[in-house]
């Protein structure tokens, strides 16, 4: 019995699970699209009984998913270059079917796009696959053909055609892996005596197809999807193509995206005009933007700024027309005057209502909230930390015309507690013997009182001050910070860490001086606020700043591995340490003037007394200790520093010798020696010293020792002929 035939409906949904598997797993790839090819061959040959709209919709899936396939970037480029062979005569079939669906021309244009370099790239490889070659032409043949015939969305996917076919047939940078593109594919690519591709007919296709997609700049094409894709597409051109930039360039520079913005404007043709407008200018914005040097920059300047302004004239019009909006609650108060109609007085926006009688308190003084709940609150409730940070962010936050009002509201409450507090009884006119409290007073009852009587009152009368219940004194008072707590002596030079830290944060934003001037012994320190400058400062602080302050452990010169006592000065020395070996390449000229400082100081303080402590010495090893790990045998930054430091001490010399232990480094080592000998004759001495030194201890640097000291020293000569025996160090005879 025959297995009954499949519905396309569940023939696409067996496609879409194996779409699926693909998308986990990119190695089925292939052998899933050779499975899926029977199915959605535009002939029908695997079912001929099938209709004519089931075709349709596996012929677009199928068209899809070629798409798809070829666009992923899942799948490497090799596998899709063994892929785009077996497929190409499907897409020609279905391009060449004069009655396809143009949803599955607009896929098989997308595969064709993605494709062309791969089949390019195999021609080049493979000269003799002939078939190939011939398809691909068809296809690219048919593909330009219906370009300006066909529907909207197949004519961006020949855009985009166009466009990989000028990339690939025009000359470009070679392949390099280093750059994420092995897959490169340029006419530089091409042999010149390929059989199959020649490559001045190539470019000349190239240059024409260029021009084919500029044309759309010249003509009256009101369509801005075709624009906006031709500038997308001519975006990679200009990026991978230098040679055709400023040709592409000059056609969009002449182009006006505004021109149709002429004729009556309908909300289609706003949108298109504003959609052209909107990519010609972030096109030429990010061109720019990538090369700020180009010769074009200028124009494309201007013509941005041009679009712009345009822009805003054309789109803004309506609303210039009309005028700023009126004012919908009233007339405004600009207006007033012109009109007639009073100004009303500004209402304030902040009220303090006045206090009640009676005695208050200082809270109820400054109380200004009339919310009867956050008066009940007590505020002394809450961590004084957190109300000191309520009370900065509520002030910087506050309206300075609502604190103005504030201010005043509770000056005015002030003022008239003030002025209660002055009224008091005057005793000359008050009734004595009469209690102020007393309600049943009345005094047309009493008779008059004569002198003597009135007098006996007065003496056993109570003072009538004693009785004014005085107010508290509200008068403003200076107010103290109270002195800050002592600090202890880890707290110091944490302080002081985090100062030193800062200067060094100042200095990495300076930038280094344009040009280095000379201004001799009588320059000022820092005159030009750069790097050096500042440089210079930190040094000096570094040097002086506790010159002839620093205790003595009862030693003129310190060890130079004793332990130095934290202070400011040596933090600011250990930072400039840190700060030259970070990169001593580029900063030891800072490492030979702070060296250059701390000699100076040195020599200064053992000048104004016999006592001192020197810094120079251990300073200077300890930077050389630093740098020696990380020297290389061609590095001269050894020579100019033992060249340019103010002095050389024996233990210096002697871990320039020890890099003779490496056989690498003797002629480094050598070499520095031998400039010392060369350029400071006040060392030669002692540098010859340390080179026939080198040649007792180290075997691999005799021959270079004996020739540099039996040009230095001639007594050296003499000495091996006294000896009776030719030197001879592997293998190599030494001159004597």
């Amino acid at each position: 019995m025959a297995t009954p035939a499949l519905s396309v409906e569940q023939q696409i949904k067996l496609l879409e699970d194996a779409r699926t598997l693909v998308l986990n797993d990119a190695n089925y790839y292939q052998q899933i699209l050779q499975g899926i090819l029977p199915i959605i061959d535009p002939v029908g040959r695997a079912e001929p009984q099938r209709s004519e709209a089931g075709k349709v919709e596996l012929r677009r899936w199928g068209a899809d998913f070629l798409a798809e396939t070829f666009a992923s970037p899942s799948v490497q480029a090799q596998q899709k270059e063994t892929l785009c062979l077996i497929i190409l005569e499907m897409l020609k079939t279905m391009i060449e079917n004069p009655s396809e669906d143009n949803a599955v021309i607009k896929s098989v244009v997308q595969t064709a796009a993605s494709i062309y370099p791969l089949v390019f790239r195999w021609i080049i490889n493979n000269s003799y696959d002939t078939s190939t070659w011939e398809r691909m032409q068809a296809i690219k043949t048919r593909i330009l053909r219906i370009w300006d015939t066909a529907a909207a969305g197949v004519r961006m996917c020949c855009i985009k055609f166009a466009q990989r076919v000028v990339l690939a047939q025009t000359v470009g940078p070679d392949a390099d892996p280093r750059r994420g593109d092995p897959m490169e594919v340029n006419l530089g690519m091409v042999p010149l005596n390929h059989p199959l591709l020649t490559p001045r007919n190539l470019e000349a296709e190239a240059s024409g197809l260029l021009d084919r997609m500029l044309s759309i700049f010249q003509e009256s094409i009101s369509d801005a999807v075709l624009v906006d894709a031709t500038l997308n597409s001519l975006s990679i051109l200009i990026r991978t193509r230098p040679q055709v930039a400023n040709r592409i360039l000059n056609v969009i520079l002449n182009f006006n995206p505004l021109k149709q913005a002429n004729s009556p404007m309908t909300p289609k043709l706003r949108v298109m005009v504003k959609s052209m407008e909107k990519t010609t200018r972030l096109l030429l914005v990010d061109v720019n933007k990538r090369d700020p040097q180009n010769p074009l920059a200028g124009r494309i300047q201007q013509y941005v700024e041009r679009m712009m302004r345009s822009r805003n004239e054309i789109f803004d019009e309506a609303s210039r027309k009309r005028g700023p909006p009126e004012p919908t609650n009233g007339l405004d108060a600009a207006k007033r005057q012109k009109l007639g109609g009073p100004v009303p007085a500004p209402v304030p926006k902040f009220h303090v209502p006045p206090l009640a009688p009676g005695p208050h308190t200082i809270a109820q003084l400054f109380t200004v909230t009339t919310d009867e709940g956050l008066k009940a609150f007590d505020v002394s409730l809450l961590n004084e930390d957190l109300v000191v940070k309520i009370g900065i962010s509520i002030l910087q936050k506050l309206n300075a015309d609502t604190l103005k009002q504030a201010v005043g509201g509770i000056r005015q409450r002030y003022d008239s507690l003030k002025a209660v507090q002055l009224e008091v009884l005057n005793p000359a006119t008050a009734p004595l013997g009469i209690e102020e409290d007393d309600d049943e007073y009345e005094p047309d009852f009493y008779g008059a009182e004569d002198t003597e009587q009135i007098l006996n009152k007065l003496d056993s009368a109570p003072s009538i001050v004693e009785k004014v219940i005085e107010a508290p004194d509200m008068a403003p008072t200076s107010f103290v910070l109270p002195p800050p707590p002592a600090m202890t002596t880890e707290e110091v030079a944490q302080i002081g860490q985090g100062t030193v830290t800062r200067v060094f944060g100042v200095m990495q934003t300076l930038e280094e001086p344009a040009k280095k001037t000379k201004a001799g012994l009588n320059r000022l320190a820092a005159s030009s606020c750069d790097r050096d400058d500042w440089i210079t400062i930190i040094t000096r602080l570094a040097t002086r700043s506790v010159a002839g302050l620093e205790e003595l452990d009862g030693n003129i010169k310190p060890e130079v591995n004793s332990v130095v006592p934290a202070s400011l000065s040596n933090t600011i020395r250990e930072s400039l340490h840190l700060y030259v070996l970070e990169d001593f390449r580029k900063r030891i000229d800072i490492a030979v003037a702070w060296l250059c400082e701390e000699w100076y100081n040195d020599k200064v303080q053992m000048k104004l007394g016999e006592e001192a402590v020197l810094h120079y010495e251990r300073w200077v090893v300890k930077v050389l200790d630093g740098i020696l790990p990380y020297l290389d045998g061609r590095d001269k930054v050894l020579t100019r520093f033992l060249s340019e430091i103010p002095s050389l001490s024996l233990e210096v010399l002697g871990r320039v010798k020890a890099l003779c232990r490496d056989p690498a480094m003797v002629n480094l080592a050598l070499t520095s020696l031998l400039y010392l000998v060369m350029m400071r004759p006040p060392v030669r001495e002692v540098a010859l010293d340390a080179v026939e030194d080198i040649w007792d201890t180290y075997d691999d640097a005799k021959p270079i020792a004996a020739k540099y000291l039996t040009k230095w020293r001639p007594g050296f000569a003499e000495r091996l002929k006294e000896g009776g025996e030719e030197k001879k160090t592997n293998g190599v005879a030494v001159p004597v």
